[in-house]
């Protein structure tokens, strides 16, 4: 390679490090609630709610998680983070939080503001859970937690994540979901024998809970 070849190679590696700077920057100044708004009104059949999940939520759909036994933790559409930072604050050092979203305006965003080695941001679909997990060496994982709106994904698509799920999942774990509409339930019921159900109220939309155990 020539000198000349080098130094356009170098130069272009340090173009590729200023806009990657300038896009963090951005996101940060966008701020999560300006991220989560832009996210849901260009894909919101993808996208919950217009409103991140309450604290009340947060804590109530973690309550059941042995976090001394938990070594990956996996979400599904973590959209802006509102889970990711209070699951990193319980998981344990040797641990791993694996989040998987197919916006990957919602993936740059959390690259940006999360820094933790233990956090993985995977653009990509959740029914293809098992490949990702398998790909970061893992061989399952212990527990599975999801805000997607069943009742709105394209036809196929919830029937394949729940069955995913349950295979990736270890005997003992859990497949965790908070939804709006209780649709949700009836995809997990084909897979989860043993299912525990819980109500927030204090959250905009109130939302149903629950946690699916793999016996």
């Amino acid at each position: 390679m020539t000198t000349s070849e080098l130094a356009q190679r170098s130069l272009g590696r340090r173009a590729q490090r200023q806009i990657m700077g300038a896009k963090r920057r951005i996101m940060r100044a966008m701020g999560p609630w300006g991220v989560f708004v832009q996210g849901f009104i260009e894909h919101p059949v993808m996208v919950g709610s217009i409103i991140p999940s309450s604290k009340y939520t947060i804590r109530k759909m973690l309550a059941p998680v042995k976090w001394d036994e938990c070594k990956l933790f996996v979400e599904y559409g973590p959209g802006v983070g509102t889970f990711c930072r209070p699951v990193l604050d319980r998981l344990p050092r040797d641990g791993m939080l694996i989040v998987i979203d197919t916006n990957p305006l919602f993936i740059d965003y959390l690259k940006a503001t999360i820094s933790d080695s233990r956090f993985v941001p995977v653009l990509g679909s959740a029914a293809d859970v098992e490949a990702i997990v398998r790909a970061h060496g893992y061989d399952h994982a212990d527990y599975v937690l999801s805000g997607l709106p069943f009742s709105t994904l394209p036809d196929g698509v919830g029937p394949a994540i729940a069955a995913a799920t349950y295979r990736v999942l270890r005997t003992g774990g859990a497949f965790l979901v908070y939804q709006f509409n209780p649709k949700a339930r009836n995809f997990m019921a084909k897979h989860f024998k043993h299912i525990d159900a819980g109500f927030e109220a204090l959250n905009v939309l109130p939302c149903k809970l629950y946690w699916g155990w793999k016996d």
